[in-house]
């Protein structure tokens, strides 16, 4: 890590979940001047006494104003964050510049919609920058990190829905899929990580073949072509109580390439609930355990 006064200034648009918060520690703990971008209202309990930039989605002059101002000219977005219901009369003079690129963005994929609001940031002097960026030890290792292994059923699995959160990522639906013996029981989408494996616990089970065969799999992974700046695919200790409730046996991440929100505390989730996690080379889901790198 260098020295503080090499880090350059760190805005953090901050949404929802762990991420802004260990973002927000990192800067602390490395004395690196940040400030949080809040939007529309939301200021969840951990950010009170915090440097902070209220924004609204529709006067983003205002915001550029203050960045600028405070001398950020380097931006990070972490956490969740809902699609804005806009409102066209309080549009200021930049939003309505921006309307006529930004506005069909905001109704195609979530990358199309962050490769837009990336170059409108990079268009005003704001470097945009990923989490990982900010904090390396964020990105998923590689091989199995748990007490539970995998058995070959499992990696069928793996591979399996590698190729289909691949082929969702491809049409910028999803970073994420359930497969189970070899079924596809949910494909990632607009909702979530969370939504879907609800709808894997209401429904999963009617659909495995063998009751007594493998369980199942949560795969995530980036999109195809994906812009690593923003929106990586990210895990937490609450992923592995979900898919637990899921009836899953583990879940799979691309090495390198998805975001563990406290690796230490969700292999200790996953050990606690008997689950398996694993990291493996987009490539090497094909090769089972010699392509994970375990």
């Amino acid at each position: 890590m260098s020295a503080a006064s090499d880090l350059k200034p760190l805005a953090i648009v901050a949404g929802d979940g762990d991420l802004p918060k260990l973002l927000a520690e990192e800067c602390q703990r490395s004395g690196r001047d940040y400030v949080l971008v809040l939007f529309a209202g939301f200021s969840p309990e951990w950010t009170k006494g915090l440097p902070v930039i209220e924004a609204e989605f529709e006067k983003p002059a205002r915001m550029f104003k203050a960045l600028k101002k405070r001398g950020f000219d380097h931006v990070t977005f972490a956490g969740a964050m809902q699609r804005p219901q806009l409102r066209p009369l309080k549009f200021d003079w930049k939003f309505l510049r921006l309307a006529p690129s930004l506005l069909p963005a905001m109704k195609a994929g979530d990358d199309v919609t962050l490769r837009t609001i990336t170059a409108i940031f990079q268009s005003e002097g704001i470097e945009v920058i990923g989490a990982h960026d900010v904090l390396a030890t964020l990105l998923a290792p590689s091989g199995v990190q748990t007490v539970a292994k995998l058995s070959k059923a499992d990696w069928i699995d793996i591979k399996r829905g590698f190729d289909i959160a691949e082929a969702s990522g491809r049409l910028d639906v999803g970073q994420g899929a359930v497969v189970a013996q070899g079924i596809c029981l949910a494909v990632e989408s607009i909702q979530g990580t969370d939504a879907m494996l609800r709808f894997v616990a209401e429904t999963g089970e009617a659909f495995r073949l063998d009751k007594k065969g493998a369980k199942g799999v949560l795969c995530k992974l980036p999109k195809p072509g994906q812009d690593w700046r923003t929106d990586l695919p990210s895990i937490g200790p609450a992923t592995m109580e979900a898919a637990a409730q899921a009836g899953l046996a583990g879940v799979a991440v691309q090495a390198g390439g998805v975001l563990v929100l406290g690796l230490e505390q969700t292999i200790a989730k996953a050990d606690e609930l008997g689950l398996f996690l694993v990291g493996v080379g987009r490539e090497g889901a094909a090769a089972g355990p010699e392509g994970s790198g375990s």
